[in-house]
């Protein structure tokens, strides 16, 4: 027989009773194998019983190989009927733990294998049950166009495996953790309600079918916990609105759960191009530094909810969540592929000792460390079984009574219970000592770059250890350490003595360095963060060297946090404004907050934490909140001399990028403001002043606590061109001359800049008032097409000859680039009446009502895609003419991230491309017919 010819170990039997329970059973079979079912029987309760449900089957099981044996299982269970399915799923399930007990207690299968049975088995009785749900719902007609022959591939529904389920790591009592998706693409927009409901129902009956406890036991415990926001969200989701989720709203645990998702059951290929859709979000391109603050913080969140601080104690300690449990590999494992699997595809391994494996051939982990890790999970996952096997318990706490000690030690066929005791103490305090220190390891001794740089920058290299950062000794020791690699990553950059400069500028402005230098020491990727930014975008580099305050949210975990939001915003900046003493200190107050948040989108989007779609909305979010928050004092100072605004007030109305809600980091802002007095005719205080001089003055005071130039900079450029009539008109326009002047004597292309207008400060009753005269006004403003068109065309020539391309990565200026796509998506608004003030929104109502075809908008938007990478990208870099071959490697890198290109080359034939084929479609929509 096969068990007993592989059989290395029997466990020795522990209740005498029992275990002669299990020989008498089994009398025919006689040797090594009888003294396993013995030993086997005398420790476990549940493996007795199912040697009694299984007598039947299982001497003839152990005449086969048990691959054999399993393979019969599964068979029986692929050819059950589907009225039979709920019972003979059970039936297989108590055989497979058995096999699975024996093949592992025999030493017949390593953990691997075990783990690797268990696993299939779960496959398959998910895929099973789940086709038995949806044939129910297919013979009612209730999956919308749905016949049997789908069911090959779920309808349409796969079951995503995550967990140890998906990495193929399945221990001896596991439930099972699944997120159940549909391909909503398969179906006709009027049945997707339908067909949501259905898949709805069949998870339901599929859980039910694994979960319920009958008089044959369960199958597996199931947890749909898993889906987007699962408080809230069914069962059962589509593909598209999961991706929605986790592109806005996913969190770093939600990326570290899918390195282990796997398509188990139903439509397997759909599965795997969800996954595929999802390798964005779960595997950045850049270094993650968030996922080390994220694991560290969840590891801290799990002892203190479970109480596994202080020293370990054997008795009740949780083999998988304590002090030195499985769950610290994982998170060790895990979190290094979250911070390098971006960039190595071979890091992205679902399986966790298979991952260890790689993350140490390409230098993440020590080779020793991978093999003492390794050691020692194997070792913990053992543990976990025995415990398990006892009474099929989720458990992974050690026994609390020696006769529980006595037990385990028998069932790992150990005699000494002394020495099993010692030697699980002293791997759970190595495994705690190697992970514990992957948040502060000791950096190894560097040897001198003395060629890294050239001898032009060693004066600037030799005066850092006169700065304040450097005054303690401690700090000594740890940059010299940190010293070489520094030098010769900024050697690497296109202009290293520049590098050099730039970073010599951050050191310079650093008020202490022990703090810093042992955040760089434990985590080196941050040294590449910081030598990134000044080989990359200087003008970062310099911010820090000024404000070494902004590296205290990075060390406190706050700067990779996600993006909090507009609201989140406006109510922080108002929080920190409250506190300040006078007027003066709250303009450089937000100054210093600004610029806070404004390097923060700029360091997320170098280092590929955020893309340029993320980048442009934040950017425009705080300039938003700049205004909403700043506005109620710039007003208040005002009315302090001249007294309260006159009427409903002002309301500051956001034009071009800003009203799209898309800036770029250097954007100025477009605004205009308008005032609606109600009749007053001047303000009531000190000074009081006519209604329109008031307004007047208070714009020119908004305008200049925005511009100004003070000790912390300033906050944004302002310009109020798209004012009616441009410079030659009032600063303030009140609401009824607006609204006369846009409906008898504006020009189209004020009417053009009025499709993008938003409130962006002010009175909320007036800024409704302002866009429900927007939204009825677009329509007469662009009824007169021939009109429209003929003057867009010469705007479009004007343009050309006043603001021709500045080269040919020029991204804005130039046929078929930002400017002319904008200019051709407000055309689109307005000929189409539409209020949409986004370039997308405005060339889908432009399709709407056929100003343009879906092709042409489809070219549009694909032009636009590219250039506003290349815009958002290019200006973090520069503000001159983009030229590549001047950015350096970081700069050059990060742009043809940002453009999906793989050379400059391939770059510029992309614009080229795109351009062309922009300009040719906004040529067929100005042609007048």
């Amino acid at each position: 027989m096969e068990f007993t010819r592989l059989m290395s170990r029997c466990p020795l039997p522990y209740d005498s009773d029992r275990g002669a329970e299990g020989r008498a059973l089994f009398s025919q079979i006689a040797g090594p194998t009888a003294d396993l079912l013995e030993g086997t029987a005398g420790c476990s309760p549940y493996l007795l019983g199912l040697m009694q449900k299984e007598a039947g089957w299982l001497p003839s099981a152990l005449e086969q190989a048990p691959e054999d044996a399993l393979a019969g299982v599964m068979a029986e269970v692929r050819a059950a009927a589907d009225g039979d399915l709920e019972t003979v799923l059970r039936q297989g399930k108590r055989r497979v733990a058995l096999l699975a007990a024996l093949a592992d207690l025999s030493g017949v299968w390593p953990l691997l294998e075990v783990t690797g049975a268990l696993t299939d088995f779960a496959d398959l009785a998910v895929d099973r049950a789940m086709k038995a749900a949806l044939a129910r719902e297919i013979r009612r007609g209730k999956l919308p166009g749905a016949t049997e022959k789908d069911l090959a591939t779920g309808a349409g529904m796969v079951a995503l495996a995550m967990g140890k389920m998906g990495a193929g790591e399945l221990n001896y009592s596991s439930d099972i953790d699944l997120i159940c998706l549909f391909d909503e693409s398969r179906f006709a927009p009027e049945d997707y309600h339908e067909a949501r409901t259905s898949f709805i129902r069949a998870t339901r009956a599929m859980a039910k079918m694994l979960s319920d406890m009958t008089a044959e036991g369960y199958v597996f415990r199931t947890d749909l916990r898993l889906r987007p926001d699962p408080s809230v969200t069914p069962v059962c989701l589509s593909m598209e609105a999961a991706e929605r989720y986790y592109e806005s709203v996913g969190r770093t645990w939600e990326r570290a759960a899918h390195i282990k998702a796997r398509p188990c059951a139903g439509d397997l290929a759909a599965g795997a191009r969800y996954l595929k859709m999802l390798t964005p979000f779960v595997w950045r391109k850049h270094l993650d530094f968030a996922a080390i603050e994220d694991a560290h913080d969840m590891r801290l969140r799990i002892r203190d909810h479970k109480g596994f601080h202080g020293p370990i104690v054997l008795e009740g300690h949780n083999m998988k969540l304590g002090r030195g449990g499985i769950r610290e590999i994982e998170f060790f494992t895990q979190t290094r592929q979250i911070i390098a699997g971006g960039r190595d595809p071979e890091l992205r391994q679902r399986e966790t000792l298979p991952a260890l494996q790689a993350l140490a051939e390409k230098g993440w982990v020590p080779e020793d460390v991978r093999a003492s890790l390794t050691d020692h999970y194997l070792f913990h996952r053992e543990v976990e079984h025995r415990l398990q096997m006892v009474n099929d318990a989720q458990t992974h706490d050690l026994p609390k009574s020696p006769d529980g000690f006595d037990r385990l030690a028998a069932f790992m066929g150990r005699t000494d219970v002394g020495a099993l005791r010692a030697e699980i103490t002293e791997r759970l305090e190595q495994v705690h000592s190697l992970t514990e220190g992957f948040f502060a390891p000791d950096a190894p001794g560097a040897a001198p770059a003395a060629d890294a740089i050239s001898a032009s920058s060693e004066a600037v290299v030799d005066r850092w250890w006169t700065y304040p950062a450097l005054r303690t000794e401690r700090a000594q020791r740890i940059f010299k350490r940190l010293r070489p690699e520094i030098l010769r990553r900024l050697a690497r950059a296109a202009r290293p003595e520049e590098a050099v400069i730039h970073f010599d500028g951050f050191l310079k402005g650093l008020p202490a360095g022990v703090q810093l230098f042992s955040m760089f020491e434990a985590n080196p990727q941050l040294i590449e963060l910081i030598v990134d930014i000044a080989t990359s975008a200087p003008e970062l580099a310099q911010h820090l060297g000024r404000n070494s305050q902004v590296l205290d949210a990075v060390i406190a975990g706050d700067f990779f946090t996600d993006w909090p939001g507009l609201k989140p915003l406006v109510a922080d900046l108002a929080e920190r404004l409250a506190g300040l003493p006078d007027y003066e200190a709250r303009l450089d107050g937000a100054r210093r907050w600004q610029r806070e948040w404004h390097f923060r989108i700029g360091v997320h989007h170098l280092r590929g934490l955020i893309g340029a779609e993320e980048a442009g909305a934040e950017y425009a979010q705080l300039a938003e909140a700049t205004l909403r928050a700043l506005s109620p004092h710039i007003v208040a100072e005002f009315a302090r001399k001249h007294g309260p605004m006159p009427g409903r007030g002002a309301v500051v109305l956001g034009m071009g990028s800003l009203g799209a809600a898309r800036l770029h980091s250097r954007s100025d802002l477009d605004l205009i403001v308008i005032y609606d007095a109600q009749g007053v005719e001047s303000s009531a205080g000190k000074r009081p002043l006519a209604t329109r001089p008031y307004f007047a003055r208070l714009t020119q005071a908004f305008v200049t606590a925005l511009s100004a130039q003070m000790a912390e900079g300033r906050l944004y450029e302002v310009d109020m061109r798209l004012r009616p009539s441009g410079r030659q008109g009032p600063v303030a326009t009140a609401l009824q001359s607006f609204q006369n002047y846009q409906e008898n004597e504006a020009w189209v292309w004020e009417h053009l800049a009025l499709t993008r207008a938003r409130a962006v400060a002010g009175d909320a009753g007036l800024a409704a008032d302002i866009d429900t005269f927007r939204v009825a006004f677009l329509p007469r403003a662009g009824a007169d097409r021939a009109r429209v068109l003929r003057e867009v065309q010469e705007m479009r020539a004007r343009l050309a000859e006043a603001k021709p391309a500045k080269g040919a990565f020029d991204a804005k200026s130039g046929a078929g680039r930002l400017q002319d796509i904008e200019l051709t998506a407000q055309t689109c608004a307005l000929l189409a009446g539409s209020a949409a003030q986004s370039v997308r929104g405005q060339l889908e109502a432009g399709c709407a009502a056929g100003v343009l075809t879906p092709a042409q908008a489809r070219d549009l938007l694909a032009a636009y895609h590219l250039m506003w990478h290349l815009q958002v990208a290019g200006k973090l870099l520069t503000d001159g003419a983009l030229e590549p071959e001047t950015l350096g490697e970081g700069g050059l890198a990060f742009l043809l991230r940002e453009t999906g290109q793989e050379s400059a080359v391939a770059l510029q034939a992309s614009l080229t491309a795109h351009s062309e084929r922009a300009s040719a479609v906004t040529e067929a929509i100005l042609r007048l017919k």
